[in-house]
């Protein structure tokens, strides 16, 4: 008798040690979550697991596309350069890259409701002109829901390799750069400001853009008041212009 319950016991035991592998596999431990959730691949950013509607190109097949085709894209308002007659001038971008938005079609009314990290939908042409990729003659409307605003990407390593027109139009960052030289454009305040800079031996043109910044901004009078030999940290969005011309949002001299 004590051998015939010895047995029903082993096998029960067998039957409970099945049993909890079974349950374990695949499962997410929830007396500890921390150790179960993966960190997103972008960092946290909330456009990682956005969705493109139908119809809409991924970054990928925008890139991809011919010139004078037409195109359609989503992304998130980052910058706005101008309005003028209906029409304006936007910086925008997605998780995968920028798109530059050239004298888009755009009511006064409708320029206000694009708010930093507002998402649009955007149909139009793509074009480019002296290296600058953009989108022209384009109409938008505004997607509800999922906003977003990119951090600057810090792209100094890229200066000087073919790499770095891939990131072109993102909000982007450059640190250590070495002031050469300043100007007015029309050699007076109160326009665009040429800033030419320097790392590792090389020259680089980056610009304080007028319509982007305007006059009575913090990072027009700080780049107005830099020399040469300042080093400084540099942000803003990675315009093309016959070569890397960064339009200038944000200047920070170097400590």
């Amino acid at each position: 008798m004590k051998k015939f319950l010895a047995l029903i016991l082993a096998a029960v035991m067998m039957l409970t040690l099945v049993a909890c592998g079974d349950g374990e596999e695949g499962s997410v431990n929830n007396g500890d979550e921390g150790n179960n959730v993966s960190e997103p691949a972008d960092g946290g950013n909330n456009a990682a697991e956005e969705v493109k509607s139908e119809g809409v190109m991924t970054y990928e097949e925008y890139t991809a596309a011919a010139v004078d085709t037409q195109v359609t894209i989503e992304a998130y308002v980052q910058g706005k350069q101008s309005w003028w007659d209906n029409k304006a001038t936007v910086y925008t971008q997605d998780k995968d890259g920028a798109y530059f938005l050239y004298e888009m079609a755009c009511s006064e009314e409708d320029y206000a409701k694009l708010t930093t990290g507002t998402k649009i939908k955007v149909t139009g042409y793509k074009s480019e002109w002296s290296g600058e990729v953009e989108i022209i003659d384009s109409t938008f409307e505004i997607v509800e829901g999922d906003t977003w605003v990119a951090e600057p990407l810090d792209v100094t390593s890229l200066l000087g390799t073919d790499d770095l027109i891939k990131h072109q139009n993102e909000f982007v960052s450059f640190k250590g750069l070495t002031v050469e030289a300043v100007s007015y454009k029309n050699d007076e305040p109160g326009d665009d400001i040429y800033v030419t800079v320097g790392l590792n031996g090389n020259s680089y043109n980056f610009c304080v853009e007028v319509y982007l910044t305007g006059t009575d901004t913090d990072v027009y009078a700080a780049v107005g008041e830099l020399q040469a030999g300042d080093v400084v940290d540099i942000e803003g969005f990675l315009y093309w212009y016959e070569g890397v011309n960064t339009h200038i949002t944000s200047v920070t001299k170097a400590g």
